[in-house]
């Protein structure tokens, strides 16, 4: 190692080096400093999103025509999706290969090349450099140097592949095939909801004021569902006294939550504890609002599903949505919603999606509190870096647990996960 090289290591150790984690309790307490140092941010950037994972990137049916481009994320780093006009797909960084600016700026487009507007550098749909403007000069005079050759120049590809409708990337040759990284049940499960003529029914964004990894320890939390979100509660559509479970993926990265609202028992605990919201009785003026049809045999009625390190797919009742979360700075994270019904629906049926659909996204009657409870979190914790959450609900391990929500054992796998690829292990 050299000198300077060491300066540097000392000035910004790596973040194993930064967090105090308490010994011995990798995945049952987590530092609060994990939520607010900025070094342990930039660190997840290279180890996380540009490391060994697939990321979601968007939808195939968001680009179903030649020539379409869709803009998005990759942690930081945006990124260009685009169909070329063989109806092939590429994912590329969306910075131009002369100065680093943005080529693409619109969320979506159809174009027949790529851009920039700085330099006027033009690129196919695949991303390589195809001509830029007075490369011979003008008038005899100036251009690029007689050895410049445009086929040397691209924008920075990402491998990708695609799975029910889902696009991901990876700037990483050390990820795993998608079916592998995924896993036999997450795969299945997925399969489940997702394979299907895909409609896009709605979509939207919020910026919520929390670190990234709050939002992904927040749906993976079905302990919390029955509590904070009372209309759940209150109107019996997902609440922890029904039938369900929790099944963890082989390498515990990713999760499903699962609920069967026709199995309610009403349990005792929801009487005696404080659950506030099940000691009413209420009822809805327009009850159409939760109206829905029994669309799988499986009688699941409720599911989260997450993807590490940040896509989630969810069905409540009918309501069919992917959600990603994206950092934006180490408390602040953009999360997007996007609402699916199938294109084999009937009239009725993509209505009851649709008016399903207001019970999340940002003001959803079931949702709207995470986008102010993870800020809570958030706020309470950075002034504390040397304190710990505590994370035991349903035991210490990381697992699945089909006779119980009542856990964090989904919790717990994300933390297992991290720890594994930020090199905390």
């Amino acid at each position: 190692m050299s000198t300077c090289e060491a300066t540097i290591q000392q000035l910004f150790p790596p973040a194993h080096d930064r967090i105090s984690w308490p010994e011995k309790s990798g995945i049952t307490k987590i530092p609060y400093s994990i939520f607010s140092d900025r070094g342990v941010y930039e660190e997840e950037q290279e180890k996380i999103f540009k490391g060994p994972v697939w990321n979601y990137l968007c939808l195939e049916e968001e680009i179903p025509a030649p020539g379409d481009i869709r803009t998005t994320w990759v942690g930081e780093t945006p990124v260009i999706v685009s169909r070329d006009h063989d109806g092939k797909l590429h994912a590329m960084v969306n910075r131009c290969a002369h100065k680093g600016a943005l080529v693409c700026l619109k969320e979506s487009d159809n174009r027949k090349s790529l851009t920039c507007i700085y330099h006027a550098w033009n690129y196919d749909l695949s991303g390589q450099l195809k001509s830029i403007a007075f490369e011979k000069g003008v008038v005899g005079k100036g251009g690029m140097p007689p050895n410049f050759d445009v086929s040397q120049h691209r924008l920075q590809p990402l491998r990708i592949t695609s799975l029910y409708g889902l696009i991901f990337g990876t700037f990483s040759e050390a990820t795993k095939p998608i079916e592998e990284y995924l896993g036999q049940k997450m795969s299945a499960f997925m399969k489940r909801n997702l394979d299907r003529p895909l409609k896009v029914l709605g979509k939207h964004s919020q910026v919520i004021h929390n670190n990234w990894k709050l939002y992904a320890e927040n749906v993976r939390d079905s302990y919390h569902a029955t509590l904070l979100h009372t209309f759940y509660t209150a109107f019996k559509v997902n609440r922890l006294d029904m039938d369900g479970g929790i099944i963890l993926a082989d390498d515990k990265w990713h999760h499903i939550s699962y609920s069967k609202r026709n199995t309610h028992k009403l349990d005792e605990e929801y009487s005696s504890a404080d659950v506030h919201s099940a000691k009413y009785k209420s009822s809805l003026a327009a009850p159409e609002l939760i109206a829905s049809w029994e669309e799988f045999e499986d009688g699941i009625t409720h599911s989260i599903q997450t993807v590490f390190p940040n896509l989630v797919i969810q069905y409540t009742l009918n309501s069919l949505a992917i959600r990603y979360f994206v950092p934006r700075g180490v408390d602040k994270t953009e999360l997007f919603w996007l609402f699916l019904g199938d294109k084999s629906d009937t009239d009725e049926q993509e209505h009851m999606r649709v008016m399903q659909s207001n019970l999340t996204g940002a003001a959803g009657l079931v949702a709207l509190e995470d986008g102010c409870i993870n800020s809570f979190v958030q706020r309470g914790t950075k002034t504390s870096p040397n304190e710990s959450s505590f994370v035991e609900m349903g035991g210490t391990v990381a697992e699945s647990n089909e006779s119980s929500r009542a856990t964090e054992t989904s919790v717990r796998g994300f933390w297992y996960g991290y720890r594994n690829i930020m090199g905390f292990n």
